[in-house]
């Protein structure tokens, strides 16, 4: 079981061009390639930012999906997530003048499954699910977090004022012989992390 201090941290999408597109070419051949392979990692990095998200489910519950047709694998909500009104006011970021807000994202390769749910102070609050973020506006000060899955628990503590802004990545990785997850500080690409993924709950 793992405790940290959370502190403040934000914002970018975070990619990489393919190799070795530095090296000087000395042939119109050689030239040629290194542009091709510059476009393909502007693609890729476009790609990235530009995914779509899945809509919710008819019962507005929201799956995250892995795998290929007609065996997809989902992991989703059991309650109604947030409407794409509420989604959309969440992802600008505007400050609550007498609550501290926080985004607690998941968004990792290697987090591909499990429902996780998270407390707050005791006090069962959301569920989290792969590929989606929950914001939490709670009152200023600090707070205990606590997230659980089937065959284990996290805990971090995060303080903040009211009007602050702070990101809380759940970091999983789930394989054939088990999963963990722990609490992380947000870093410089967590902003655009929550960008890029589903709001399953709004709390306070």
């Amino acid at each position: 079981m793992k405790r940290r201090l959370v502190q403040p941290a934000d914002l970018g999408c975070t990619g990489r061009t393919p190799g070795g597109l530095m090296r000087k070419t000395q042939s119109p051949m050689g030239r040629r390639a290194a542009l091709i392979a510059l476009g393909s990692g502007t693609l890729l990095l476009a790609a990235c930012a530009s995914k779509p998200i899945r809509p919710a489910n008819a019962d507005g519950t929201w799956c995250h999906r892995v795998g290929k047709a007609p065996r997809y694998k989902l992991t989703c909500t059991r309650a109604p997530v947030p409407p794409p009104t509420v989604e959309a006011e969440a992802k600008r970021f505007a400050v609550s003048a007498d609550r501290l807000t926080v985004y607690v994202v998941r968004k990792r390769w290697a987090d591909s499954a499990n429902v996780v749910k998270l407390t707050v102070d005791g006090s069962a609050l959301a569920e989290t699910v792969p590929e989606s973020f929950v914001r939490l506006r709670l009152p200023p000060g600090e707070h205990a977090l606590r997230a659980t899955w089937a065959r284990g628990e996290a805990q971090a503590i995060i303080s903040g004022a009211a009007g602050e802004i702070r990101f809380l990545e759940l970091v999983g990785s789930v394989w054939a012989w088990g999963s963990t997850y722990e609490f992380e500080p947000g870093d410089e690409a967590s902003r655009d992390r929550v960008l890029r993924v589903r709001m399953v709950a709004d709390v306070g």
